[in-house]
Parts: C-alpha cells; sequence; structure tokens
C-alpha cells in the first residue's frame, strides 16, 4: 500500500506560479485556511486546561494552587516532548513538498518509537513529584495535593504525545479539521469526567484532584484512539499506512526526528519552564500569589493559542515551500503568519486592559471575602499580560517559522537565554530583591518574551532574506 498522487502538492505548486501582490493573497488565504482550525484546536486544547482550573477554583484557593503547581511541572515534560516531536510537522511537511511521500509514512511511525522513548522516564519522574515541590520550598499541603493529582494524570501521558504525533501528520497534510473535531470532543468529556469525579456527580465518588487526573488520563486515552481510528479508515490518508509494520524500525528518520526535534524541545521547554518556575517563586510569597498567577496565566494562554495555532500553519507553509525550493514561498510564507498572528495580539491586549476583572471573575468568585487578594492580583498581572501580547505572538511565529526550515539549534540557544537569564533573572531581581513580588515576577516575563520576539524575528529576516538552493534536490534547507 502506498502513495502515489500528488494531490497533496497540487495547490502549492499552482500557488508558487503567480508572482506580486496575487502570490501573497494567496498565501495569506493559504495560511488563513491551514491556521484556523489550528487556532481552534489550541483553543480546544487550552479549554481542556481552562476546565481544570475553572473546577479547581470551585473546590478552593488551597485546591486551585496545588492543582496550578502540579500543572507547572507536568507541563515541563510534556511540553518537552511535545516540542520533540514537533519536528515530525516540518519533515513531512519539506516530504510532501519534495514529493517523497514514503518519508512521510516513516516520519510517523519512527513519531511514535521516540513518543515511547521519552515518555517512561518522564512518567517516573512525575510519578514522584512530592519531593521536588518540597525541595523547591512548597508547603507540605500543597505538595501533597499536586502529587495526588499528577499520580493520576501521569498515565495519559504517552497517548497525548502519541496524539500530536497524529497532529502534526493531519496538519502536514492540510487535514487539520479532523484533530480539530477529536479536540472539541475531548473538551466535553473532560468537562463531564471532572464534573462526575471530582464533585461525586451521577453517582461517582467525590475525588477532588484525584478525579481532575484520572478525567485527563482517561481523555488522553479516548482522544488518541479516535484521532488513530480516523487516519487508519479517511479514504484520502489511510493510503500512507502508518500503522503497518509498526515495528520496522528506521534509524535514519528516527534520527532526524531527534536531531530537529530536541532543539524544539528544549526552547518550549525554556519558555513554559520560566512560567512554571514563576508558578513556584510565586509559591515562595503567598498561596493567593500563586492563585492569582493561576488565573492571570490562563488567560493570557487562552489568548496565546491563536498565534501558536498561527504558527503551527507557519511551519508547514514554509516547509512545504522548502521542499519545494522555493525561496519567495517561504518568504511570503513566514511574513504571512507574522502578519496574522499580530493583528489577533493587538485585539487581545486590548480585552485585557478593558476588561480584566471580567475575565478574572470567571475563575473566582468576587462576592466570597477569601478571593479579594487573589483577584486582585490577578487583575494587575493581566495589565502587564496585557503589554507583552504583541511579542509573545511574535516570538512563537518565528519560531514556527524557523522550524519549517529545520532552524532549530540557533533558537533554542536565543530561547534559553531570553527565557532564563533575561527572563527568569530579571524577575527575580524585580520580584525579590526590588521587592516588587509577583508584579515584578510578571514584568520579568515581559522582558524575557521581548527579547526572544526581537531576536527570532530577526533570524527569520536574515535567513529568509538570503534563502537559496543548489540545483541538486535536497530534503533540507538548514
Amino acid at each position: 500500500m502506498g502513495v502515489n498522487s500528488d494531490q497533496f502538492g497540487r495547490t502549492d505548486r499552482s500557488a508558487g506560479a503567480k508572482s506580486g501582490a496575487s502570490a501573497w493573497w494567496e498565501e495569506v488565504r493559504a495560511t488563513f485556511v491551514l491556521a484556523w482550525p489550528l487556532v481552534f484546536t489550541q483553543l480546544a486544547v487550552i479549554a481542556i486546561n481552562t476546565t481544570d482550573v475553572l473546577m479547581m477554583g470551585w473546590l478552593g484557593p488551597q485546591e486551585l494552587a496545588a492543582g496550578t503547581l502540579a500543572y507547572a511541572f507536568y507541563t515541563l515534560f510534556f511540553f518537552f516532548g511535545l516540542g520533540l516531536l514537533t519536528a515530525v510537522a516540518p519533515i513531512c511537511a519539506q516530504a510532501l513538498g519534495a514529493r517523497q511521500y514514503r518519508i512521510v509514512r516513516r516520519t510517523v511511525r519512527q513519531g511514535f518509537w521516540v513518543a515511547i522513548l521519552v515518555a517512561m522516564p518522564f512518567i517516573a519522574v512525575i510519578y514522584h513529584a512530592r519531593p521536588v515541590f518540597l525541595f523547591f520550598g512548597q508547603t507540605e499541603i500543597n505538595s501533597e495535593l499536586a502529587e495526588v493529582y499528577l499520580r493520576a494524570a501521569v498515565w495519559g501521558l504517552l497517548p497525548a504525545l502519541w496524539l500530536i504525533v497524529l497532529r502534526c501528520f493531519v496538519s502536514a497534510l492540510s487535514r487539520p479539521r479532523s484533530i480539530l473535531i477529536v479536540t472539541l470532543l475531548g473538551v466535553l468529556a473532560n468537562a463531564l469526567g471532572n464534573y462526575a469525579l471530582m464533585f461525586g456527580n451521577f453517582g461517582f465518588p467525590a475525588l477532588g484532584l484525584l478525579g481532575a487526573g484520572i478525567t485527563t488520563s482517561i481523555v488522553n486515552f479516548v482522544m488518541f484512539a479516535v484521532m488513530l481510528t480516523f487516519v487508519s479508515t479517511d479514504r484520502r490518508i489511510r493510503r500512507f499506512a502508518i500503522i503497518v509494520r509498526f515495528w520496522r524500525p528506521d534509524w535514519s528518520i528516527f534520527g532526524s526526528i531527534l536531531k530537529v526535534g530536541w532543539p524544539i524541545g528544549v526552547s518550549v521547554v525554556s519558555e513554559t519552564g520560566m512560567f512554571g518556575v514563576a508558578a513556584f517563586m510565586m509559591g515562595l510569597i503567598s498561596t493567593a500569589a500563586v492563585a492569582g498567577h493561576a488565573v492571570a496565566l490562563q488567560c493570557a494562554a487562552v489568548a496565546f493559542m491563536v498565534p501558536l495555532g498561527v504558527s503551527h500553519a507557519a511551519t508547514i507553509r514554509v516547509g512545504i515551500g522548502a521542499g519545494r525550493r522555493d525561496a519567495a514561498a517561504v518568504w511570503r510564507a513566514g511574513w504571512s503568519s507574522y502578519g496574522l498572528s499580530t493583528v489577533f495580539c493587538l485585539a487581545s491586549a486590548l480585552l485585557f486592559w478593558l476588561v480584566p476583572l471580567t475575565l478574572v471573575s470567571l475563575f473566582l468568585d468576587p462576592d466570597l471575602a477569601e478571593n479579594a487578594e487573589p483577584i486582585a492580583l490577578a487583575v494587575s498581572f493581566l495589565g502587564i499580560a496585557a503589554l507583552f501580547q504583541i511579542v509573545d505572538g511574535l516570538q512563537i511565529v518565528g519560531a514556527g517559522a524557523l522550524r519549517g526550515l529545520k532552524d532549530t539549534t540557533k533558537p533554542m540557544v536565543i530561547a534559553a537565554v531570553g527565557y532564563w537569564v533575561i527572563g527568569f533573572g530579571s524577575g527575580y531581581y524585580l520580584g525579590f530583591v526590588q521587592g516588587l513580588g509577583g508584579m515584578g515576577i510578571w514584568i520579568g516575563l515581559a522582558i524575557g518574551l521581548t527579547f526572544v520576539a526581537v531576536a527570532l524575528l530577526w533570524r527569520f529576516a536574515i535567513l529568509g532574506s538570503g534563502l537559496s538552493y543548489p540545483e541538486k534536490p535536497a530534503l533540507a534547507v538548514a
């Protein structure tokens, strides 16, 4: 069984034949068509986490603080795996652009292998998280409750990583609506599962944070199973036969995924880790600071899903242009993605400025006296989040465009320096040395994001304007 049709590259070749304003409008249209299901998929993904945060808030500030710490720890590992496996997208996109369809199926299979490789040690570490929380100065009760959640949620890590592989696969094929539908089903299943297992509805016991963790694992398994069924039965996609001879290794592609992907994983962890460590730093201030940080970060994270979805589209569009060895298409794809992201980020920044209390009240009841301090802190944090909306969008789209060129190592260095040296360093200095508390920590986050955004934009401008290709076809640009 094989793929011998050129249907997946036909639209892109016709677009490449255009020039001038027509080519730019065609690229904007193609990027938008690819991006909007990816954007809504990311919004659906964050809706799952937002549902968890909302319902943890209903349990009380203590459970919300513990759940926030647990999620911050879990995401350090999940997002490294996500970043690593994101390499499947540019490899598949460049292979499709070059009409090398066998590489696509082999890449997906080896992506599953890589997911297994990284999940096993991660599960062991996450399962025993309590000593880590205590080591970093978290309270005994927060550490205990966080581990309760993690010991149930960790079993969904591997299917969640496998789902990332499938998402990259269908996105490269310009079929992202399927993953959107599956993720929307996951949102519904997660809400119902939390309602049943956290609060004891539908005849189930009230398990609190344990119920949230159990629901997380079940939903990840179900979403992966449904998505695998789709790609195995869809008329256009099943011809890739991604699970036939699953056991057969392809060490060259396995190595390529690791080579391209590990810098992406480090870059993603550098950013999410900065926000995760910020949660730990808030824990050193007060439980109210952790809760306020959680709410503000959740609002910012929801807005961030739009440029994140656009960045995935940028990776695919730039990768296809690179696979076709079309430097002009690469340039248009990158800057079209920048433009789409910036328009939305301006709108989200305005929203954070105008109605911060309304947004925060969705998570914490303003009529409860115990929520007064977390709400005030969350509103002040959102004011800073409004300032860094633009740069946050620019940095993630820049990273996505560069990944389409398989340029991942230098962006990793930029991210590590920007987030951990500049962002974390300035946040610690302003928050604790200068005594600004949580506000100082959030100002540090904004400084780190700004540095990375400017550096990545500059790098794409240099690479995109200087691309040239030898006559002999090759899969990689860089």
